[in-house]
């Protein structure tokens, strides 16, 4: 029977081929599959920690794969991989490597030329990572990670609560966060800066 997808509003769907990269062929529900992803984060969380990292290994194409890999590899064969299908929201998976080199080298122009606040260039960092969209899932959790990262290796500043949400239940909070990615899609950062904050 295999497992039934319950998304919540700002999800993305999994093609049919994606859905057959689920490692764990027990999970049959939502709820299990949340578990098994949220077990897998945390181990992520503490790779992040143990990792000492610094900006030149941060800013690659390779730590954007390495560290979706280390958050869902335990429960998706395709984690760390971008996309190949092209998806309800982001670009077209063509455009990914491009996009995320340009992404990467603004951040460092950013960074360079204090070009903004610590917390805005994560925040953009991160709304812009969001957008491109490069796996099949998990992106938003992918991103938010990666600002948190950005904060604390690159800016040694105290990492974002996010509401002390995870985000995966569709309640205030998670409209309150796509709200905030709406107004950021038209140019204005602010309301994701105190999403993150709060």
């Amino acid at each position: 029977m295999g497992l039934k997808f319950d998304y919540k509003h700002g999800q993305t769907p999994l093609d049919e081929e994606e859905k057959e990269g689920l490692k764990i062929k027990s999970i049959t529900t939502q709820g299990e599959l949340d578990e098994f992803e949220q077990l897998n984060i945390e181990k992520a969380v503490e790779w992040t920690i143990r990792a000492n990292l610094k900006l030149e290994k941060i800013l690659t194409e390779k730590f954007i794969k390495d560290l979706h890999k280390k958050l869902y590899g335990d429960v998706w064969k395709w984690a760390g991989e971008f996309r190949k299908t092209d998806k309800n929201i982001g670009i077209s998976w063509k455009q990914i490597g491009i996009e995320v080199k340009n992404l990467l080298d603004d951040t460092k122009f950013w960074i360079e030329n204090k070009t903004f606040q610590p917390e805005e260039i994560a925040i953009r960092f991160k709304h812009r990572i969001v957008s491109i969209h490069c796996f099949p899932n998990g992106n938003g959790r992918h991103s938010r990670m990666m600002a948190d990262i950005i904060m604390e290796s690159i800016f040694g500043k105290e990492i974002f609560s996010w509401q002390q949400s995870n985000m995966v239940k569709a309640n205030e909070t998670r409209k309150e966060y796509i709200k905030a990615l709406r107004k950021a899609d038209n140019g204005n950062v602010a309301p994701l800066i105190k999403f993150a904050k709060n």
